[in-house]
């Protein structure tokens, strides 16, 4: 049953067309991962969905009584709160439906109203329609319920102490989500709700996501997540929305698919609609030559068909790529033992991160590094670099070895705010303004965005802008803090072809599970303290734990 009609909407946003006459439905109790290019207007298509942002044309249909939830991509909850007071905030609807109980309640005690029976019977219809809405809003057991959110999303007692601004970006989404779910609106609309997770936060999304009662319509560049969680994937592209009945590995086969077919049959129209109009133009040379009707009339059927197919929208599309990123990076030998920890030890803020860690990498190895946030992954970072030095124990990096770094909040960028991409690349390259200008185009930047302050670019462009400087390094190891947060799903594919092509070593701290899976062949677990190791990669982690099910 569709519970929502997208019809033929047209949406300008900052000068720009993002989609026109675009069409969709959304069904109860579906789970519909949205997907496309960065700048491709998904988050905008859900602030459509909700209700904020107007169509030129076109418009939305609801089922009556369908209300919508949306989760933004960037939370901020209220200060001086503990976890559970944020938690436990009624959202609006329910809130204004508890104040006209009150006031219907109030009117049934009113001698004016109970000794009245038409006023009476009118305010007991509404009392009873109000109490069916506080039902199906889980209003009666409100404070229960959230606590069976917090539980499921991964919080036990003993975080509801905590003040709301000292948690995690994650911990924030999730908290809000709890808000979300309680009312347990029909839609619920969520904008990339794993950035900022760990692994075990991620498994606890997927399961909410898989138990909730309504649709789900989710933005995100987990493919992993998207996996575990989409029956159905929309791919929003060139403003047009392509539905595959499938999570995202279908998806990924069935696009490739569709675009080789629907090049051949490009190619055989386009051979057709030339013999056409090269018979036009025969026709109408020999007309001219022998004032011949009957070649004028033959020119003017074909020229006829022509026409036809383009009012019938016959014309099938030449397939188009995504302009994507040239990123490469061709790295050297440089020593064979790369990097060792020996019994390092580390304490940060009063806090002992590890204690007795090692780690060896040889060149050509791939290795991926996971934890729980807080569990010290960026320190032992800085800790490679020389940013930190440990409390006990040694680090080793080979004489040899040139580091390219990648951080996950774009802090090798910091100086360089105020100034241009090309300012950045000319100062790395020590090059002329038309070869930096080159270098960024390849890196997917349009001419406006290099000359503007870095400051005002997205997270996924000051991404690209990382990747570009760990490729001007030219390093011979790799270390990437989360390189995956901030870049589309295409973008990420270039990431791990280069990485498969890198001559070097490779040490890629990530939540991203389907990343590590395609990229590395050994996974490093933070822990307790503690380092352990495991052959192969995400899934081998999985089986080697006894976690194969990523829901349990």
């Amino acid at each position: 049953m569709h519970i929502l009609h997208v019809n033929n909407i047209t949406v300008n946003f900052a000068g720009r067309e993002l989609y026109r006459d675009l069409s969709w439905v959304i069904g109860d109790r579906d789970r519909i991962g949205l997907v496309g290019p960065n700048g491709a207007g998904k988050s905008t298509l859900l602030k459509v969905l909700l209700g904020d942002v107007e169509p030129d044309e076109g418009h939305l249909a609801r089922q009556n009584g369908t209300r919508i939830g949306y989760l933004p991509q960037d939370i901020e909850l209220a200060g001086g709160l503990r976890l559970i007071d944020a938690a436990m905030v009624k959202p609006p609807a329910l809130a204004e439906l508890e104040s006209r109980l009150e006031s219907v309640e109030a009117q049934l005690s009113d001698p004016a109203v109970y000794s009245d029976e038409a006023a009476l019977s009118q305010v007991l219809e509404t009392h009873e329609a109000l109490l069916a809405s506080y039902e199906r809003m889980n209003g009666h057991r409100h404070g229960s319920h959230v606590r069976e959110l917090l539980a499921m999303l991964g919080f036990d007692q003993s975080d509801y102490g905590r003040a709301t601004e000292t948690l995690s970006g994650g911990q924030k989404k999730l908290v809000a989500l709890t808000g979300l779910a309680v009312a347990a609106p029909e839609i619920l609309l969520l904008d990339e709700p794993d950035n900022h997770l760990d692994v075990l936060g991620k498994r606890h999304l997927e399961r909410f996501i898989l138990q909730y009662p309504g649709s789900v319509v989710l933005i995100s560049h987990d493919r992993y997540l998207l996996d575990e969680v989409a029956s159905c994937t929309a791919e929003l592209e060139n403003g047009k929305i392509t539905i595959y009945h499938g999570n995202y590995s279908y998806y990924q086969h069935e696009r490739q698919l569709r675009r080789l077919r629907q090049q051949q049959l490009y190619t055989t129209q386009q051979k057709e609609i030339a013999r056409l109009e090269e018979m036009i133009e025969r026709f109408e040379r020999w007309a001219k030559q022998v004032l011949s009707r009957k070649h004028m009339l033959a020119a003017r059927q074909r020229r006829r068909m022509l026409a036809q197919m383009e009012e019938r929208g016959e014309m099938i599309d030449k397939v188009f790529d995504q302009t994507l990123m040239d990123f490469k990076v061709s790295g050297w030998r440089g020593s064979k033992k790369v990097l060792e920890l020996d019994h390092v030890a580390m304490a940060f803020d009063d806090e002992q991160l590890f204690f007795g860690a090692d780690l060896l990498l040889r060149h050509g190895d791939r290795v991926g590094v996971i934890g729980p946030n807080g569990a010290g992954k960026t320190v032992l970072a800085r800790l490679i670099l020389g940013e930190l030095e440990p409390t006990r124990g040694r680090i080793y990096l080979g004489p040899s070895i040139r580091v390219g770094y990648y951080s996950q909040e774009h802090q090798t960028l910091s100086g360089w705010l105020d100034k241009t991409p090309l300012d950045l690349i000319r100062n790395m390259q020590n090059s002329s303004e038309s070869t930096a200008v080159n270098f960024l185009l390849r890196m997917a930047f349009t001419y406006e965005q290099v000359r503007q302050p870095i400051r005002t670019l997205s997270g996924g462009e000051r991404s690209r802008l990382q990747l570009a400087q760990v490729m001007l390094r030219q390093p011979n190891l790799l270390l990437l803090d989360e390189p995956t947060n901030n870049l589309d799903i295409p973008s990420v594919e270039v990431l791990e072809e280069a990485l498969d092509e890198f001559v070097g070593t490779v040490l890629i701290i990530s939540h991203d599970r389907y990343f590590l899976d395609q990229t590395v062949d050994r996974v490093v677990e933070i822990r307790a303290g503690q380092m352990k190791e495991f052959a192969g990669g995400y899934t081998e982690y999985l089986e080697a734990t006894g976690q194969g099910n990523a829901n349990n």
